[in-house]
C-alpha cells in the first residue's frame, strides 16, 4: 500500500488543481498549484487505501479465472 501513496496523492493533486479550475470557470476563486499539493497530502491517505483495495479485487479476480 505504501508503494501506492505517492501515485494517488499526485491524482488527488490533478484533481484538486483542476477542480480549482473549473471553480474558475464558474465564478469562484481557484486553487493555486502549491495549495492542491499541501491539500493533497492528507487526502491522499483515503485515495491509497481505496486504490488498494481496487487493486487486491483485480488480482483476486485474476487468480480465480
Amino acid at each position: 500500500m505504501a508503494l501506492l501513496w505517492p501515485f494517488a496523492t499526485a491524482a488527488v493533486a490533478i484533481n484538486l488543481f483542476l477542480l480549482g479550475l473549473i471553480g474558475v470557470s464558474a465564478g469562484l476563486g481557484g486553487i493555486a498549484p502549491i495549495t492542491a499539493l499541501w491539500l493533497s497530502l492528507p487526502l491522499g491517505l483515503p485515495a491509497t487505501w481505496a486504490s488498494a483495495r481496487w487493486v487486491a479485487s483485480l488480482i483476486a479476480e485474476a487468480e480465480r479465472t
